[in-house]
């Protein structure tokens, strides 16, 4: 069936505007919202800078950190080069070699004990281990020999001392080590 009276086109309604008061509230909350946004964009903007600038320095600190990292110990070895010139200095006196000797090795010896001083204030010390059991970890074995008066694997001869940095191994100590067979070869 068809529709014989036709209706005319009536334009689609358009949405009828609010009332004036809730307009203007519709646009105080625009308003509100869009402040709220600028003001969240500053402080985003701003914390931005302040992580950039933080960055910033933080790597300058870092390389200023390793450019200086040294400069204490260097400090305190500075005071050692005196001793050793001090030492140097006796030995080219003049009198009894013996009194220019003994002086000499005065001065030397004064001269290990601030160096060994300065390296232990930096986290830095000797390893002697003689009388300890041997451990692959610190030590470096270069000759065994047969003592019986030590159980086996204990280190008998330090031949050059390891040293230490905090908790890390710097330099692994040189030593002998004792062997309990009486005819174990020495081996180098």
């Amino acid at each position: 069936m068809a529709r014989t009276d036709r209706e005319p086109d009536r334009p689609e309604a358009e949405p009828t505007p609010p009332p004036n008061g809730d307009n203007t509230q519709v646009q105080d909350r625009l308003a509100e919202v869009e402040r709220e946004l600028s003001d969240t964009k500053d402080r985003l903007l701003r914390v931005l800078a302040d992580q950039e600038n933080a960055r910033r320095v933080a790597a300058r600190n870092r390389e200023d950190s390793v450019r200086f990292a040294v400069a204490d110990l260097a400090r305190d070895l500075v005071e050692t080069l005196d001793n050793l010139e001090r030492a140097l200095q006796s030995g080219t006196g003049t009198g009894e070699s013996g009194d220019v000797l003994q002086q000499l090795l005065s001065g030397v010896a004064s001269t290990e004990r601030s160096l060994l001083s300065a390296l232990d204030k930096h986290g830095i010390r000797r390893v002697e281990p003689r009388g300890e059991p041997f451990d692959p970890r610190l030590h470096h074995a270069v000759f065994q020999r047969p003592d019986l008066t030590v159980p086996e694997g204990t280190i008998i001869e330090v031949v050059q001392p390891g040293y230490m940095i905090h908790d890390r191994l710097l330099r692994p100590a040189m030593v002998g080590v004792a062997s309990n067979e009486a005819g174990a070869p020495a081996s180098d």
